[in-house]
């Protein structure tokens, strides 16, 4: 676990909205996340804030995100491997592609702001990440390429960690929604970063559908490097719409 300190402020910019009014549920755990070294696991209690400054607090061996009041928006803490299972083979670079124009966003915008899969965000301000049925697999695996633009590059040219998990997030609900079984709100993600792609770096971007119980919907998700190599992998709990009338 790295020492940031007792307690920091850090701001969610508007630019990271997952909703239009919140903050995209991966990038604000990949925020927490960076208090720890290997998998951890993230848990949101509450919408996060736009352009309002939160307060980060390490304490015990847990990071806390506390909004006006303490109001608790968001824990995370070093998580075990149990939960990250195997993600399926990965599709080549061109299926990846062609699976993307088939992201169901386009047709039917859901978050069409979103940091991670809106498709109103010009490429360089959000990461235009669309995902969709891979031809020739199991209903649910979805993917899509995505090359780190210079913008999200760090001191060392590599994607910043909470831009790693940002990319893991939204393709986890692509599956369910492709799966028949529509989106959710993001509870619980336990995320792996073995390798960070550097700027410029083409990768692909893998989902699939785990196990589905009343509103709670698992998912998997993984980033691939073009030539197939295993560079991050998650496990999520998303939270489903209620059924509407």
């Amino acid at each position: 676990m790295r020492d940031f300190g007792l307690s920091s402020k850090v701001v969610v910019a508007g630019q990271f909205r997952g909703p239009p009014n919140s903050g995209n549920g991966g990038y604000v755990c990949g925020l927490l996340a960076r208090a720890f070294d290997g998998p951890v696991t993230a848990l949101l209690r509450a919408p996060p804030p736009l352009d309002t400054p939160l307060d980060l607090v390490i304490d015990d061996g847990v990071a806390r995100l506390l909004g006006e009041g303490g109001v608790l928006i968001g824990e995370a803490r070093a998580g075990g491997t149990e939960q990250l299972t195997h993600p399926p083979a990965p599709p080549s670079l061109a299926a990846a592609t062609a699976a993307a124009g088939r992201f169901p966003g386009l047709d039917r915008p859901f978050h069409p702001v979103c940091f991670t899969c809106g498709d109103r965000l010009d490429e360089g301000y959000g990461l235009r990440l669309f995902t969709g049925q891979v031809e020739g697999m199991a209903e649910g695996i979805v993917a899509g390429p995505w090359t780190v633009h210079a913008n999200f590059g760090d001191a060392e040219g590599l994607a910043p960690i909470e831009v790693v998990w940002a990319a893991l997030d939204c393709p986890g609900s692509v599956s369910w929604v492709v799966s028949g079984a529509g989106g959710g709100l993001l509870g619980t993600m336990t995320c792996e970063v073995l390798r960070r792609p550097a700027v410029g770096e083409t990768t692909i971007v893998v989902a699939w559908p785990i196990e589905r119980s009343g509103r709670k919907l698992i998912s998997g998700t993984a980033l691939f490097s073009a030539e197939g190599e295993l560079m991050a992998r998650s496990h999520q709990i998303w939270i489903g719409r209620a059924p509407q009338a």
